[in-house]
């Protein structure tokens, strides 16, 4: 009897649709086994890029020596700034409304050059998460500099210091090294933030080091002349790192206040910014996808290298990165690994909790995260910690 059914599943087994499968020859991979870090030139770098032995090269520009390939991508970060300062011997004597009203001829003559660095005359950038809290003031600060208009009211010796400001300078200020009023020049951001960043065990501090207003307090208090409005700058800021305020939107009229008090004087106006781009190869195949990148430290970031995803390897595969400066750092990761280079390769094989948020000052968990839920058998809300 069971031989006869047995026959009868068989056989009605033969009459069912059949459906055939093909495997994906394409497989999204997870986190890298391997990461190899390589310092080469910009010749090198653009010519592995192009040819698929480099995902990306951190730190500098490749050098295409024609069109850049169109598998390969620029991801950007902000870089530096680009500042005049009244710094000459006569300037320093000048009041306050000579001197804002010489600024915006300066502006006015540089914001006619595009392409070396972006025109934006106030501290806090696109590229800062607080960007937002002071965006309604930006049409009046650019109201200040009216195109064509702006006549100085003695005539101005403009001297350069740096690579970008030499060319921008001397096109339309020749002669002005051996006497000068004002002083046009780059401001790295890694080298403003340098001597007030500590780092430990991949720790960064202070929390707001990635804030707008900070960096415009390190870039523009140094310059500030005036006695009252120099102590006014010191009690705004002391506020703020101690917390001394109440509800947050007195925290955010503090931090409008505090760049208005650096703006008054005009002894030093921020010209605009820079950005760094750096290159990756996006090809269908041999690229990666899913990457994020700091907003400031561009893809020499943790959250780079904790996203990034190869493209054509199943789960593993071997990322390849090029740097454009070797390491110079002691490799301690409680006091040292402090250049470029040796960040990188910590990101890589650190294991922090926290790691910083790429777009703002807060704090990115590194792998648990909580999470509430509720169960329907149950009233009590439970709390489970889940690990990807």
């Amino acid at each position: 009897m069971r031989r006869v059914l047995s026959g009868f599943l068989l056989s009605g087994l033969m009459f069912l649709p059949a459906r055939a499968g093909h495997e994906l020859p394409y497989y999204p991979s997870f986190y890298p086994q391997e990461i190899r870090l390589e310092v080469v030139g910009p010749a090198t770098a653009a010519q592995r890029l192009r040819e698929h032995s480099l995902h990306a090269y951190l730190g500098g520009m490749p050098d295409f020596a024609g069109p850049v390939p169109a598998h390969v991508n620029a991801v950007t970060s902000l870089a530096s700034y680009l500042v005049l300062t009244f710094d000459g011997e006569a300037a320093r004597l000048w009041p306050r409304a000579q001197r804002c009203s010489a600024a915006p001829a300066v502006l006015t003559a540089l914001s006619e050059t595009t392409g070396a660095y972006v025109f934006h005359p106030y501290p806090v950038t696109p590229y800062h998460g607080d960007y937002l809290h002071h965006f309604d003031r930006l049409p009046a600060v650019q109201a200040e500099t009216p195109y064509g208009s702006a006549v100085p009211p003695t005539p101005l010796h403009v001297r350069a210091r740096g690579a970008l400001a030499t060319p921008l300078v001397q096109s339309k200020w020749p002669g002005g090294e051996g006497q000068w009023d004002v002083t046009v020049e780059e401001i790295s951001l890694a080298e403003l933030l340098a001597p007030h960043t500590s780092q430990l065990n991949g720790w960064h501090s202070p929390p707001w080091l990635k804030t707008g207003w900070f960096h415009a307090y390190l870039l523009l208090a140094p310059t500030v002349g005036d006695q009252t409005v120099r102590e006014a700058v010191a009690v705004a800021y002391q506020r703020l790192v101690r917390g001394d305020y109440g509800r947050p939107e007195e925290r955010l009229t503090m931090e409008r206040e505090l760049v208005a008090l650096l703006r008054h004087g005009c002894e030093r106006v921020v010209v605009g910014y820079t950005v760094r781009q750096e290159y990756v190869d996006i090809d269908y195949s041999a690229g990666i996808e899913n990457l994020a990148y700091d907003a400031h430290t561009g893809l020499n970031s943790c959250i780079f290298l904790r996203t990034v995803k190869l493209k054509d390897l199943p789960w593993n595969g071997w990322l390849r990165l090029g740097v454009s400066t070797p390491a110079t750092a002691a490799w301690n990761p409680m006091g040292g690994m402090t250049d470029t280079t040796g960040q990188l390769l910590w990101s890589a094989v650190g294991d922090v909790a926290f790691f910083p948020s790429p777009y703002s000052a807060g704090w990115t968990a590194n792998r648990i995260a909580a999470y509430q839920s509720t169960l329907q058998s149950q009233e009590r809300p439970v709390q489970a910690m889940d690990q990807p």
